[in-house]
């Protein structure tokens, strides 16, 4: 062993003397000449550099040799106005002498977005931008559902390849040996970044040369550059203060408001429950023209848009962006007035003390306020969006005895959703808002086969890829619609008056376009509704930002900022005055001084959410010994879930889920007189919500042959998953 560790010892030294060791060395007079001439014409080799890094970037992005070279050919001035970017930021080379690490550094960069945008897009329809970068740690929980480990696998190898050559060109390559002069340096690139850009991007702007906003994200980075239309989404962020902002039109806007609105009728006593859901990447059916079916994959969605309220409903994102979608939905405000791709729930909503929405106002006038959502709390930074929008309570699968995941294991069904909605419905004696969000139907789509006996069988596509991907589609969308009707059934049940309304948030990532939709349209998706108490059918086209305005003024709602203003001011939905007063309120909640309230500029204050409905509770604990002569110790109870994790004297154990009134832990793990939590965890270790403290003590002998006899055989099914890892 000796002699081998001296052999490697004996390698490494070779290894860093050779490559990672600076030497002085005698280059030839060609090798001088030409450092010299780079330096003298640095100027000249930066903009081709730009150029070139702006091709290879597209390249990344668009996974086509062709549709680079055909941006090039169809927007030269786009072409040359990202290159100028990368440009302005090849200049930062000059405040260092390892000039040419400094090149390779700050061109990797831009390179590397591009590949992250081709990755990004490969599984989804919009692009990789800024904003992105603000649910970084989201994304991660969701890497090996967008990363096969192949991919993965390149990924690593190329990074520490990567690093290699960096640390090479660091040690051995050239450094500048004239004068340096830093302050003029400075200047110039402050002059650079905080002149030219601004300036040669207001004369692109007019010239139509790129665009301020993107009507559609994913087009817009095609038309005009993944490196502006990223840096875009950096510099737009938050919405800018409209030009005529002050007091007296935002009292304008609410006089208006209040000469026309009608008077609300709905109190605690006579409220109707109000649950509106959001199904992801739900779309119907019968909205593709490029394909058909054996058989209809929603039968009790069109049963509802036959015979209650539907119709088309414009929503914000395509592909992706749910959050988004919901912010819309939920606030009655409008992502146009937001940054490139900006996640509000990531920006501004934790800057703000509280954000007025349907559930902070329904709260004010008694209802109990509630969201639902088979998939993590923490993403998307939902539990703090939540409690800043006035939810009382927030069950996240991590408060739900999950069990069955969708065929491609990335996601739970939607199945469990019915009996957790209705648990909300009977946890207050009043009305209550319950808002659910489905996860079943999220991408990615296999293009393998993955399903033996689908729902239906689709026809009609080139490749047998794009059939698995389709046929997986439209079996889970028949899962959403048996959801659907599970739901209806327990309310249809239910004593109390209910109005539902079913919506879906974006289309799905198959890169669809406007002319394979039905309606035309890829941001528009549809609703549906339901009720028990004998509203009017009475079907129209909406924005996702009227939705809820328009199912409020079917009860009796009459009030809330935005609700009432849509109510009252959207006869023409694109009247610019109506569209000017959204931004005009929306800057005023967010941003402003909240002259809306008239001085209460806390009149809708966050809550102190809590996560889930049921109490977590131990019961009882006692020692086990399995068919293999492991000693555990059982842990009975209520409410555990595959998040459940068991803390002993406030340090986490490793916990084997067996049921959802079972845990198991290791008998080495706790001793007689320790005290026992189970907490529900979130992702990054978060506590969502924790059970009683249990103290727990070691049985009498004969106590403990009694559990052996009586408990034994249920338990030994999980004994392999002994170290907490979910089965």
């Amino acid at each position: 062993m000796k002699k081998i560790l001296d052999v490697l010892k004996e390698k490494m030294s070779f290894i860093k003397e050779k490559f990672f060791t600076k030497h002085e060395k005698q280059h030839s007079e060609k090798y001088y000449k030409l450092i010299n001439i780079l330096n003298s014409y640095s100027i000249i080799w930066h903009a081709l550099l730009s150029m070139f890094v702006v091709f290879l970037v597209e390249l990344a992005s668009r996974w086509s040799i062709v549709s680079a070279f055909s941006f090039i050919a169809k927007s030269p001035w786009a072409f040359f106005y990202n290159s100028f970017i990368v440009f302005a930021s090849l200049t930062l080379v000059y405040l260092f002498r390892r000039r040419a690490f400094a090149r390779l550094i700050i061109s990797s960069f831009w390179i590397i977005l591009g590949i992250i945008n081709g990755i990004v897009l490969s599984n989804r329809v919009t692009p990789f931008g800024f904003a992105d970068l603000t649910v970084v740690s989201d994304l991660l929980t969701m890497l090996d559902t967008y990363v096969s480990p192949t991919m993965m696998a390149i990924i690593i190898a190329a990074s520490l390849i990567f690093i290699i050559i960096c640390a090479l060109i660091y040690i051995h390559g050239p450094v500048y040996q004239g004068k340096q002069r830093r302050i003029v340096s400075l200047a110039s690139i402050l002059t650079i970044v905080f002149i030219a850009i601004p300036a040669t991007t207001t004369v692109a702007q007019e010239n139509n040369i790129i665009a301020s906003y993107f009507t559609n994200i994913a087009q817009g980075y095609m038309d005009y550059g993944f490196v502006y239309s990223f840096s875009s989404g950096f510099v737009n962020w938050g919405m800018k203060e409209p030009a005529d902002y002050e007091e007296a039109v935002i009292d304008a806007l609410m006089q208006a408001v209040e000469s026309e609105k009608a008077v609300t009728t709905v109190t605690t006593e006579n409220g109707p429950n109000i649950i509106t859901v959001l199904l992801e990447s739900f779309v119907d059916p019968n909205e593709f023209n490029f394909m058909t079916y054996s058989q209809d994959p929603t039968p009790f969605f069109h049963y509802l848009e036959d015979n209650y309220t539907s119709g088309y409903l414009t929503m914000p994102v395509v592909g992706a962006g749910t959050a988004n979608a919901e912010f819309e939905i939920l606030t009655g405000m409008r992502l146009h007035y937001f940054g490139t791709g900006e996640y509000p729930y990531k920006t501004v909503l934790k800057e703000v003390e509280n954000c007025e929405s349907i559930a902070s106002y329904l709260k004010s006038i008694g209802y109990g306020t509630h969201a639902v959502h088979n998939n993590g709390g923490n993403f998307y930074s939902r539990v703090n969006a939540f409690s800043m929008m006035g939810f009382d309570s927030f069950t996240s699968k991590e408060l739900m005895n999950i069990t069955e995941f969708t065929p491609n294991e990335g996601w739970a069904e939607d199945s469990i959703l019915a009996e957790e909605t209705m648990k909300t419905l009977t946890s207050t004696p009043g009305p209550d808002l319950t808002y659910v969000i489905t996860v079943g139907q999220h991408g990615v789509y296999p293009e393998e086969k993955v399903i033996e006996e689908p729902y239906c069988e689709v026809y009609g596509l080139p490749t047998e890829g794009e059939t698995n991907a389709w046929t997986y589609y439209m079996h889970q969308a028949n899962k959403t619609d048996q959801f659907i009707q599970e739901l209806i059934t327990y309310l249809e049940e239910f004593e109390e008056d209910t109005i539902v309304v079913f919506w879906g948030d974006h289309l799905p990532t198959f890169g669809l376009e406007d002319s394979e939709m039905v309606s035309g349209d890829i941001y528009k998706t549809k609703y549906v509704t339901w009720n028990n108490f004998g509203l009017e059918q009475n079907d129209k086209d909406l924005y996702a930002y009227q939705l809820m305005a328009d199912i409020f003024n079917q009860v009796g709602i009459h009030d809330g900022t935005m609700v009432a203003y849509h109510q009252t001011q959207w006869d023409n939905p694109d009247n610019q005055a109506y569209l000017d007063g959204i931004e005009q309120l929306q800057y005023d909640i967010l941003y402003g001084n909240r002259y809306c309230y008239d001085g209460d500029i806390n009149k809708y204050p966050a809550t102190d959410i809590i996560m889930g409905i049921d109490d977590v509770i131990i019961s009882e604990m006692y020692p086990y010994t399995d068919e293999e002569g492991t000693n555990w110790v059982v842990l009975k109870g209520e409410s555990f879930t595959k998040w459940s994790r068991v803390y002993v004297n406030g340090d986490k154990i490793g916990t084997t889920y067996v049921s959802g009134n079972e845990l198991w832990i290791k008998a080495s793990k706790i001793e007689d007189g320790d005290k026992v939590v189970v907490n529900q965890n979130g992702s990054k270790s978060t506590i969502f919500r924790s059970s009683n403290e249990f103290v727990y003590q070691i049985p009498a002998v004969d106590d403990v042959a009694e559990t052996q006899t009586t408990e034994g055989t249920e338990n030994t099914e999980s004994s392999e998953n002994a170290e907490g890892t979910t089965p």
